[in-house]
């Protein structure tokens, strides 16, 4: 490996730090510089992700490391597990820029707003490399900060309030995190993550590693909202769509479910943690939250609460098919990483366009939307089917392989969550699709379009089509189910 090469992993880190420190001194009125400058910073990270996807496709593998201080390493490298997380964050980084600029147009603080929105994928770039439980740490940590200036970006007395909320959990969640971390380090030293988990680690008693798990999931589990740990987000949702959409597909939940899919794996091994029997109670504590969350969205009233417990549901899919032990449901829950984020982003693009063109925010807002924003509410639409599970969508891809992989294992009470997921999710996604397209609007003497303009409208046509494409086309070398076969392949080994 080159020195070029070893260092292409900070570069990615670094591409949206600087700018979004660049942007933070830009003048308010500066819009077109600051715009530049988040294309540019979005599209050259995502060339170079793409740049070290195929380096790692081909067996290449990237590593940057520099000691802090004694026993401690800050380490970033590149498998299939972190450039699947780490690919899909490039991609709708650049697609939510786009629909930001076009949203915020008119906004104030907009350098504020960009120059954390930078950080914020920075950190998440971080978390996804993370060689190491110390560096995973420090960029969940980096995360939490980066992120509360956004949830509070109105600054609304009731944004203040969810932005409050937000710390307390994560902030807690951190703290476990920390605890964790500092008890795996007195007891051996540097805890690097190795595929199929850390050897070293073994050597430990089984209630400290027990005890050090469950504290490590506590802490994850804030981000990936595992019930009883999820109340911060729902309430996260007075934030403006971009930042809704961010947290939602990729930037917060994401990285805590893709936090425990490294613990189970890169540090415990899946093998070694079916051993020590922490695998079925995670998989039970995600399906409560599978069907709690969709029984939850049933209940709501307001479209952007409704998404909200929706990823409560949606985002425990990837705990559920990692903890349940087989390699069939591991490939489900993986590939979920990436068929949640592309299809629930698309939910809140859409979401935010009704609300800024027709001032559309409830469930019973919607009669006969689909007439004046068709291409929106067709975006809408193929989503909210891939949701649902409706085939070739990307979420019945996930929903499959969740179900066959349960049964291939005994774990039968799986497919009784997923099937009543399912009827739920169509409880809660059919009517608003049945208002939207077969309902007569409320002032039909003004039926002109009122569709999005260009950046606001792309980002969500092209995420439907991403989605629709992973389903449609998941059998191909690329497509994210086909990482996750290969992914779970090298964590279950021959």
């Amino acid at each position: 490996m080159t020195g070029l090469e070893a260092m292409l992993p900070l570069w990615i880190v670094l591409t949206s730090l600087l700018c979004g420190v660049v942007i933070f001194f830009l003048p308010e009125e500066r819009a077109g510089l600051r715009t530049a400058i988040n294309l540019f910073g979005a599209t050259f990270k995502l060339l170079l992700v793409l740049v070290m996807l195929a380096g790692v496709e081909d067996g290449q593998r990237y590593a940057f490391e520099v000691p802090v201080v004694a026993g401690l390493v800050f380490a970033l490298r590149a498998d299939a597990l972190s450039m699947l997380f780490l690919t899909l964050s490039a991609v709708l980084w650049l697609l939510t820029t786009v629909y930001a600029v076009g949203y915020l147009e008119h906004s104030q603080g907009r350098s504020r707003f960009f120059g954390f929105f930078s950080l914020c994928v920075s950190a998440t770039a971080g978390v996804s490399m993370a060689g190491n439980l110390f560096t995973l740490l420090l960029f969940y940590e980096v995360l939490t900060l980066v992120t509360f200036p956004l949830v509070v970006h109105r600054g609304t007395p009731e944004s203040v309030a969810a932005g409050r909320i937000y710390l307390a959990y994560t902030l807690g969640g951190g703290a476990a995190v920390l605890l964790a971390t500092a008890w795996l380090h007195a007891l051996l030293g540097p805890v690097d993550f190795f595929e199929r988990g850390l050897p070293a680690l073994r050597t430990l008693p089984e209630p400290v590693l027990i005890g050090a798990f469950w504290l490590l999931i506590a802490g994850f589990g804030v981000k990936a909202a595992l019930i009883p740990l999820h109340g911060w987000l729902p309430r996260s949702m007075v934030a403006p769509a971009p930042v809704s959409a961010l947290l939602h597909a990729v930037a917060v939940v994401k990285a805590g479910a893709f936090a425990i899919a490294r613990v189970i794996y890169d540090l415990y091994g899946i093998e070694f943690a079916e051993f020590l029997g922490v695998l079925k109670p995670l998989a039970v504590i995600a399906g409560m939250t599978i069907v709690y969350g969709s029984a939850r969205a049933l209940s709501q009233s307001e479209l952007k609460p409704r998404l909200a417990w929706s990823t409560v549901s949606q985002v425990s899919y990837i705990a559920l098919g990692i903890a349940t032990f087989g390699p069939v449901a591991s490939v489900g829950g993986i590939a979920h990483l990436v068929h949640q984020g592309l299809m629930k982003i698309t939910l809140f693009f859409c979401v935010g366009n009704l609300a800024e063109r027709l001032g559309i925010h409830r469930v019973d807002q919607l009669a006969g939307c689909g007439r004046r924003m068709p291409w929106t509410m067709g975006a809408f639409t193929l989503a909210a089917l891939g949701m649902i599970g409706v085939p070739p969508f990307a979420g019945f891809v996930s929903k499959w392989y969740l179900a066959t992989g349960a049964l291939a294992v005994g774990e039968a009470w799986v497919i009784g969550v997923i099937l009543a997921s399912t009827i739920l999710n169509a409880m809660y996604f059919l009517p608003l699709l049945h208002a939207a397209w077969f309902l007569e609007p409320p002032e039909p003497s003004t039926p002109e379009s009122a569709e999005a303009p260009a950046m606001l409208l792309g980002p969500p046509l092209v995420t439907a089509a991403l989605a629709l494409a992973a389903g449609l086309f998941a059998a191909t070398s690329l497509s994210p189910l086909s990482w996750a076969e290969a992914i779970t392949a090298e964590e279950y080994g021959p």
